[in-house]
């Protein structure tokens, strides 16, 4: 949905994760672990992250882009049951320039042996000016493929 040049969408990732729930679970509550896979390209360095892991807790995480650009990301999470569901809000920015408002929902369950199955949920509110044309799919498509990235990673630290 695209209303006054703001696009509105949802995209779900399942991943199967190669560990129990609760090691999968500390990959995302565990701050070194996080900073390690947390990031949506490989030649994107962390110049700053913070993680406060409690519901009202904040996390920021400042990345720098090959060609300089300043990414941050500014989240607040609001409900955390250990090993089960992660909910957190996140303003994404780009050169100081806000450029989406994110709700996302964490699902963990064990489906095997020492395995999980992760579902990621985004509702995505993303701020574009320059859309004329009523879509800013190319987008939207761009931060599902960074996510996967991050979770492809996700899956080394934990293999």
């Amino acid at each position: 949905m695209n209303t006054n040049q703001v696009t509105i969408s949802t995209f779900t990732i399942e991943r199967i994760l190669p560990s129990s729930k609760d090691r999968a679970f500390a990959a995302w509550s565990n701050k070194e672990s996080k900073r390690r896979w947390f990031a949506c390209h490989d030649d994107w360095i962390t110049a700053e992250f913070e993680m406060d892991f409690k519901v009202g807790g904040k996390e920021t995480n400042l990345v720098l882009t090959p060609s300089g650009s300043r990414h941050s990301l500014d989240a607040t999470y609001y409900d955390i049951i250990p090993n089960e569901r992660i909910v957190y809000a996140f303003g994404m920015y780009v050169n100081g320039r806000r450029v989406s408002v994110s709700l996302v929902t964490v699902l963990f369950e064990s489906i095997l042996e020492a395995r999980t199955r992760m579902v990621f949920t985004e509702q995505i509110v993303l701020f574009d000016p320059t859309v004329k044309d009523g879509t800013s799919k190319i987008e939207i498509q761009s931060r599902e493929k960074g996510t996967n990235a991050g979770f492809d990673r996700l899956v080394k630290e934990l293999s």
